[in-house]
């Protein structure tokens, strides 16, 4: 076998007949280039090794995707739910001033508390879908309509001190039903301590359970335990005028509570700083404590 390389032009004419050797060696070195040039400069270990890093970085991107949400999930129900108490919280308010105005024999129209609204909305325990609720026109709409139901409560006490219970509302008689006055307003020696202290107000002691009554008609402002006095309520009466009635075992009446003179506000007891049944009677004109006994021998 042979092998003719033949080059003709015009002007010349070249003839080359190579050797098998040559042939062979040409053919080995094409082969080898070949080879080289259709080799990956990467290796397959490495191109696995550089997929299983790009798939475990994105597992772990999923995963903190997944937390954030779960997170944030949480977050927003707790909001909502807050949310919720507080919208609940407002159709009260507006349940109450609706009494108020009914009770006070007033004209509704000039009034919006309104008990028909829209009830709280129950927020549900799966996964919140954030486009459903826009908790931040919900806050805005509520604290404009707490700020009316402001105005409108403040109104509705300013009639109602002056109205059509000014009359009752002037302070008369005892607290209680049955008992005795057991001390009186003004420095006495201290039964805890044996020291010279103010009392500011009368203690009437009884049997426990004994009806406390409201010595004037008002507003309860205060109906719960206060350091000192225990069970505590309190009263405004309009003008500056506030009593209190101390220590009691119960109490019949909650803030915002309308209640008219000779009423049984509370159960007498033994709560807070005392040493036996009784109730303090303290009667406070414009943030200053006064003797209380001229009030219980008004006519």
């Amino acid at each position: 076998m042979s092998l003719t390389l033949l080059y003709r032009s015009k002007k010349s004419r070249l003839v080359y007949r190579p050797t098998k050797r040559q042939i062979l060696t040409c053919f080995i070195i094409i082969c080898g280039l070949f080879l080289i040039s259709s080799r990956s400069t990467d290796s397959p270990n490495e191109n696995l090794a550089r997929l299983a890093l790009a798939q475990s970085g994105l597992h772990q991107q999923q995963a903190q995707l997944d937390s954030l949400k779960t997170t944030t999930e949480q977050q927003l129900t707790t909001v909502l739910q807050k949310l919720a108490e507080a919208e609940s919280r407002l159709v009260k308010v507006n349940a109450l001033g609706a009494r108020l105005v009914e009770k006070a024999q007033l004209n509704p129209d000039e009034f919006s508390f309104s008990v028909s609204g829209d009830q709280a909305e129950v927020v549900p325990e799966s996964t919140v879908d954030v486009a459903q609720y826009n908790v931040v026109s919900r806050i805005e709409i509520m604290l404009d309509e707490l700020a009316d139901k402001e105005q409108q409560l403040g109104a509705l006490e300013s009639i109602l001190m002056s109205h059509h219970i000014t009359e009752e509302s002037a302070l008369a008689g005892r607290p209680i039903e049955a008992g005795w006055l057991s001390s009186y307003y003004g420095i006495r020696t201290d039964p805890f301590t044996g020291k010279p202290t103010m009392h500011k107000g009368l203690d009437f002691a009884g049997a426990e359970g004994e009806p406390v009554l409201a010595t004037g008609a008002g507003i309860v402002t205060w109906a719960a335990t206060r350091y000192g006095y225990g069970e505590l309520v309190e009263i405004d009466h309009g003008n500056g005028l506030v009593t209190r009635y101390g220590h009691n075992k119960g109490l019949n009446v909650k803030i915002g509570d309308v209640v008219t003179k000779g009423q049984a506000i509370a159960l007498m007891g033994n709560t807070g700083r005392s040493t036996g049944a009784h109730v303090h009677y303290e009667v406070i004109s414009k943030g200053q404590p006064q003797d209380p006994l001229p009030f219980v021998y008004r006519d």
